[in-house]
Order: structure tokens, then C-alpha cells, then sequence
């Protein structure tokens, strides 16, 4: 059987898996559709809260962003510590507060909270602006994996991927979704871990990878680790080492902290902890979404370092023998012939894998031609440069099995994790965006009369217009599905986070205070993105060009969501303390929820 063919027949079933459950478990009323009816047992919240949260990001992007820095592997590994540290926060702090609280959505609680429909309109805007820049890197994670593994075009795979989602998430709501998203999470944990066992016992003879990212390198039996092997091999081409510290460890620690703060704030993951039926769940839900992320993240790091050895070597065949500039690039000969080699020309055809024989010698030279002394080698052995002229962060994971030449089953099932990745957070951040439209908007602002079977309608109208919008932003992306996605952390950490945290741990903050603080730290976090990236993510509209020299004070878009959340606490507290104190009733709520009598008791909505 051909590749195609298997890999149309894994997907495929994995889809008719999907919409089978959405079909099974249809919402029929708007306590299913927001929070699944409150039923679902922690361990199955924890499943589905982590397929919601691996998106296409972490399945796709994260190790590929770490496999390529070009800074080396360590700096990018903020993403590691921030996105597993955040639910450390979000489960201490904020899910088992905001469950006895009791409402189906982030805005109702900040709404109610601070007294006003005008916070919660705020509310609104911040988490539909958040929840929009994460989904494009969804979307863009959809059209790059269908683009390779079912041959179709990038815009295609899109809206391939954009009516799946319409077809589980709108009929199914939460209820649908969070059963869609524990076998969504199955799929993507075996994709995603498969492969890195048998690559991991190919370079280093472990079975667990993360034995194999510390263990030896088998091919020289053992006798250099496997990470030395890996540094030597990339420096001897002109690259930093892999294992370089940061340059930069100031804006390391607030990018880190920007996605711990952003993912406790991050609204979609939030309303997960609505979906169970006690606070005490809220917490232990947290527990084990942990538990299950770790199984993934404790993995990548050893997929981004594998997938970096095995691509530098295909290029450079003798690399692992000595100076890898003194063996024999690939030859274009052999990229045409071998079938092992095919993968190279099937990406390049997605345009997400370029490469150039700039001097005609019938060969490929991989390497930094932006190192002065490798440079000067390459010049005199009358090389022009280096000739593969782009590797998109995007492909590493998905194009890792075929470099390993790993057998076409673990090809399909890396597809069918892939897709499983970025739709499961698609559907999460798309209910969210129905939720603030239908429940927040509509019912609590526009027509609070409205009836259920109305207001559910709504709910299903406002997430297909969703589906509409992201799909057209997933055509035209700001970056690479790691960076939009970042971004969404970052203006999440200085809005949401904020606002959450004030409302639950102080008594103090009134509403005018919440309000400024929101709309400072939104206005000034979106700027600073945008000054960098193009106003509203437009192409050619940016201020600056988005390099280390131009950031201020060193600090990049990617990690100014902590510097804005700063801002927000700071206005909030000025405000709140020069305008009147919160109504008696407000104080007695917020007292209400952090005193956790009758732990095990939750307010019905």
C-alpha cells in the first residue's frame, strides 16, 4: 500500500472517529453546550484539558522551534518551562476558585465580579482578540500537515480542516468537544511518542527518549553522548551549539514568565474547569492534565535534538565521521533516486523545504554561510553559499519519521496526531469565542430575554462565523504556529491573568480599576506586537523590523505580555485606590471564593 493511501485511511478514521462522538454526544441544551452538563469525571477533564491545550504549537512547532534556534536548543526551551509551569499556577491559583464560582464563562466571572457589564464587555474583547491570534496558528498547523500527508495545497487543507471542526464543534458544543478531545488526545500522545522511540533507539540504543537525550551515541558506541555528538556536528558547519546558553536571559525570564502567566489566562483552557462537578475536580483536573502534557513535553526535547542530528546528517552523509565540511554533501542524484531520500522532494514540493544547487556541482551544501571563518572554507573549495535555503521550524516533527525512514503506519499516524494537535485546541478556542458572542454578548448585553433554545442557536451562528474568520486569517499567518501562538500567551498574561488573579485574591480592586487595568494592558501589549509584527498582523505595516538590535531594552513582542501584565496590576491598583471602594456584597463574594469551606461543594449556575 502507498503512503497516500495510508495515510487518506488513518486520517480518514480518525475523522469519522470525531464526528461519531460529536454525533453521540450532541448538546441539547446550553449547559452542555458551554459546560458539558458539569459531568464530566476529572480524569477525562484532564485528558481533554490536555488535547485542548497540546495544539498544533506542541505537537508541530515546539520542538521544530527547538531543533532550528539558531540562538541553539536552550533559549527556546522557555517554552518548556512556561507552558508546563503555567498549569502548576493555573491549578493553585485560579481553576478551583473560579469553579466554585460557578459561571459558564471567563467574562460572567469578571463581570459579576466587578459589577459591571462594561468589565465584562471588556472581557469580551480581550478574549476574543486572544483567543483569534491562537486559533491562526491552529488553522496554519491544519493546512502544513494536510499540505504533505494528503497532497493537497495549504489553502485546501485549511478548509478541509475548518469543516471538520464545524462538524463536531458546532453540533457538539463542550459536551462534544471534550469527548472528541480525549480520543483526540490518545491519537496525538501514541503519534507523538511512537516515532520518538524508535528514532531514540536508532541514536542511542534507550527506549524512553528522555533517557535517549542524555544517553550515548550508539553509532560511536556510546562513547560521546549523544547532545556532544550533536554540538559537534553543528559547529563544524558554522551553526551555535545546539546546547549554547541564551544571549539574552533577561528577556528569557519574562518570555518564560509571559507563557506561564498567559496559559494560567488563557480562556479556553479555562472553561475546561467548568465542565466538572466539584471544586475539589477543578483542582485534581488540573492534576492530571499535568500528568498527561508531561508525557508530551517531556518528549520533545529529545524529538527537536533527534530530528536536528538526523536532518544535518542527511545533508552532510559523513558528518558523524569527523569535520563534517570534509565529507561529501548530498548529492541531487541521490535525492532523486533513493527512496529514503524521497521525503526531501515531497516537502519541497509543500514549500516549506527549499534547497538550491547554487554552483552546479551537483551537490547540496548545508551550511551557515554567515560564518565568517566556515564561509571563508566554503569560498575556497567554490561553494556560493549555503544551498538549502529554507527549513520552515513547522516541518521537523512531521518530516522526522521520514528522515529516520520509519515504516509508513508511523508516517499516517504522525499525520493523523498532527491534525488531531491542532484541532483539538481549534474547537476549544473557537467554543470559547461562541461562548463570549452567544452568552456574553448576546445574552448579557444585548438581549438578556432571550430564550435558551435561542440563545443556542446563536451559540452555533457565532461559531461558524469563527470558523469563517480564522480560516481566512490561517490563510496569511503572522509567523510560524510556535510564534502566533506565543503572542495569544502574551496579550492572555496581560489582560485575563490580571483581572482574574485581582478578582479572586483582593477585595480592593473596584471596577473602574479592572477596566483600566484590562484596557491598559491590552492597548499596550497589542502595540508593541504590532510595532514588530504589522499593525493587526498586515504584512509590511510594521514599525520596526523584528530583529534582537531594534527590540527596546532587549525585550522581544513574544515576551512583552509580561511587562504588560505589569502594567495592568499597576493601573488597577492606582485606579481602584483613587475611585470607591466595591460594594459589601462583592467583598463577601470575594471572600466567599477563597475561603474554601465546603471544598467539595460548587455554585450551579
Amino acid at each position: 500500500m502507498d503512503q497516500f493511501t495510508l495515510n487518506l485511511i488513518v486520517v480518514g478514521a480518525t475523522f469519522a472517529l470525531y464526528i461519531g462522538i460529536a454525533i453521540w454526544a450532541r448538546a441539547g441544551s446550553t449547559a452542555e453546550f458551554y459546560a458539558a452538563g458539569r459531568g464530566v469525571n476529572p480524569i477525562m477533564n484532564g485528558m481533554a484539558t490536555g488535547a485542548d491545550w497540546m495544539s498544533a504549537a506542541s505537537f508541530i512547532s515546539m520542538a521544530g522551534i527547538i531543533a532550528l534556534a539558531p540562538a541553539g536548543g536552550y533559549t527556546q526551551s522557555a517554552f518548556l518551562m512556561g507552558w508546563t509551569g503555567g498549569y502548576v499556577l493555573l491549578a493553585l491559583l485560579l481553576a478551583p476558585y473560579l469553579r466554585k464560582f460557578g459561571k459558564f464563562t471567563v467574562p460572567e466571572f469578571i463581570g459579576d465580579r466587578f459589577y459591571s457589564g462594561a468589565a465584562r464587555l471588556v472581557a469580551v474583547i480581550c478574549l476574543i482578540v486572544i483567543s483569534v491570534t491562537y486559533v491562526i496558528g491552529q488553522m496554519r498547523g491544519v493546512g502544513v500537515t494536510f499540505s504533505r500527508f494528503l497532497e493537497v495545497s495549504t489553502d485546501m487543507g485549511l478548509y478541509i480542516g475548518a469543516a471538520i471542526v464545524f462538524a463536531y464543534a458546532v453540533l457538539g458544543g463542550m459536551k462534544g468537544i471534550t469527548y472528541t478531545q480525549v480520543a483526540q488526545y490518545v491519537v496525538l500522545i501514541v503519534a507523538y511518542t511512537i516515532p520518538a522511540i524508535f528514532i531514540s533507539l536508532n541514536l542511542t540504543g534507550a527506549f524512553l527518549p528522555q533517557l535517549g537525550l542524555i544517553g550515548g551515541y550508539a553509532p560511536q558506541g556510546g562513547d560521546i553522548s549523544m547532545l556532544q555528538k550533536l554540538d559537534q556536528v553543528v559547529t563544524e558547519l558554522g551553526f551555535t551549539a545546539y546546547t549554547a546558553d541564551t544571549t539574552n536571559m533577561f528577556n528569557m525570564v519574562l518570555f518564560t514568565m509571559s507563557l506561564m502567566i498567559g496559559t494560567a489566562g488563557l480562556p479556553h483552557v479555562i472553561i475546561r474547569f467548568f465542565t466538572v462537578p466539584k471544586v475539589a475536580d477543578a483542582r485534581s483536573s488540573a492534576g492530571w492534565a499535568l500528568v498527561f502534557i508531561a508525557l508530551l513535553y517531556t518528549v520533545a526535547p529529545a524529538v527537536g535534538s533527534m530530528a536536528r542530528l538526523n536532518l544535518t546528517t542527511t545533508f552532510w552523509p559523513n558528518a558523524v565521521a569527523g569535520n563534517a565540511l570534509d565529507g561529501d554533501a548530498i548529492a541531487l542524484a541521490d535525492i532523486e533516486s533513493k527512496p529514503e531520500l524521497s521525503w526531501i522532494n515531497t516537502w519541497k514540493e509543500t514549500g516549506l523545504l527549499q534547497y538550491e544547487d547554487l554552483n552546479g556541482d551537483g551537490k547540496i551544501q548545508y551550511y551557515n554561510d554567515k560564518n565568517e571563518a566556515v564561509a571563508a572554507i566554503a569560498t575556497e573549495r567554490g561553494w556560493t553559499g549555503n544551498e538549502v535555503t529554507k527549513i520552515d521550524n513547522d516541518i521537523m516533527v512531521l518530516a522526522n519519521p521520514e528522515i529516520a525512514s520509519l515504516p509508513g503506519w508511523v508516517i499516517a499516524l504522525v499525520a493523523a496526531g498532527g491534525l488531531a494537535a491542532a484541532l483539538s485546541t481549534a474547537a476549544g478556542l473557537l467554543l470559547a469565542i461562541s461562548s463570549a458572542i452567544s452568552h456574553d454578548l448576546i445574552k448579557g448585553s444585548i438581549n438578556p430575554n432571550i430564550s435558551e433554545k435561542g440563545e443556542l442557536l446563536a451559540a452555533r451562528i457565532s461559531m461558524a462565523a469563527a470558523i469563517v474568520v480564522a480560516t481566512y486569517l490561517g490563510l496569511n499567518p503572522p509567523g510560524f504556529a510556535a510564534q502566533v501562538v506565543a503572542l495569544a500567551f502574551g496579550l492572555a498574561a496581560a489582560t485575563i491573568f490580571p483581572a482574574l488573579m485581582m478578582g479572586i485574591f483582593s477585595k480592593r480592586i473596584n471596577k473602574e480599576g479592572a477596566i483600566a487595568g484590562m484596557l491598559a494592558g491590552l492597548v499596550f501589549t497589542a502595540v508593541y506586537i504590532f510595532l514588530y509584527l504589522g499593525w493587526f498582523f498586515i504584512p509590511g505595516t510594521n514599525v520596526y523590523e523584528n530583529t534582537a538590535a531594534n527590540h527596546f531594552f532587549g525585550i522581544s513582542p513574544l515576551s512583552i505580555g509580561t511587562v504588560g501584565a505589569v502594567v495592568n496590576f499597576g493601573v488597577a491598583y492606582v485606579i481602584s485606590s483613587m475611585t470607591k471602594e466595591p460594594p459589601h456584597e462583592v467583598v463577601e463574594l470575594v471572600e466567599s471564593i477563597r475561603i474554601p469551606k465546603g471544598a467539595g461543594a460548587a455554585t450551579g449556575h
